[in-house]
């Protein structure tokens, strides 16, 4: 049985990977080798990484380690995911979804950087917003609620008035902090108790208001 809920909003907050990106399998490839070279269980790894800058999943996962080493390799960690796009792609309905936002507030708010987004976007063949919030527009990775307010801001929008799309955890996490609603998108999602959760980008529909709101039909 389905149901529908409607959620309305002046802007919307869109995270990247795992929201309007597929990009599982690159994770996977980059971050286990990573895993392999620190002697790590790459399945406790996997558990950490989805939704945080690399520097902070590294910090939860060797404690011990001078933060300076960590971004580091990071940074490293990031060239090695811009040149690893091959099964990079589209969740179902991120396509049509993002052009129904045409002329709409929204923006992207990513714990990727701009290299990263941008070849991760393109590889999905998605197009993107004109305001993107990526890492180095912030200091603090989600959960911290920085990159989600700043999106806020940069659209002009209350925080209160601000429907996020996510999938982590940290991500989900970050939403609330900064004191949005959440909708959740994939199986992870549902761990992470979003106030509405959906299997992809297909079961929304935006609908612009006469009084500049956004409703969005969200099936579950």
């Amino acid at each position: 049985m389905t149901a529908t809920a409607v959620l309305t909003a002046r802007a919307l907050l869109l995270d990247m990977d795992g929201t309007l990106v597929n990009s599982d399998a690159s994770v996977e490839r980059v971050w286990r080798r990573w895993a392999d070279r620190n002697g790590l269980d790459g399945d406790e790894v996997m558990k950490v990484v989805h939704g945080r800058q690399g520097y902070a999943s590294m910090a939860l996962l060797l404690p011990d380690r001078p933060m300076e080493q960590n971004h580091a390799d990071n940074a490293r960690m990031l060239a090695e995911e811009t040149a690893d796009t091959e099964g990079v792609v589209q969740v179902p309905g991120a396509r049509d979804f993002l052009a129904s936002l045409q002329g709409l507030p929204h923006a992207l708010v990513t714990s990727a950087d701009v290299a990263l987004s941008t070849a991760r976007m393109a590889a999905a063949g998605l197009t993107q917003p004109d305001v993107r919030v990526t890492a180095e527009s912030v200091g603090a990775s989600k959960p911290h609620p920085e990159g989600f307010l700043k999106g806020a801001a940069e659209l002009g929008v209350d925080p209160a008035d601000c429907v996020v799309f996510e999938d982590s955890g940290a991500g989900i996490a970050a939403g609330r902090a900064a004191g949005m609603r959440v909708v959740g998108i994939g199986p992870r999602a549902a761990f992470h108790a979003p106030d509405v959760v959906v299997r992809d980008l297909t079961r929304v529909r935006v609908e612009p208001n006469p009084d500049g709101t956004i409703s969005l039909h969200v099936t579950a």
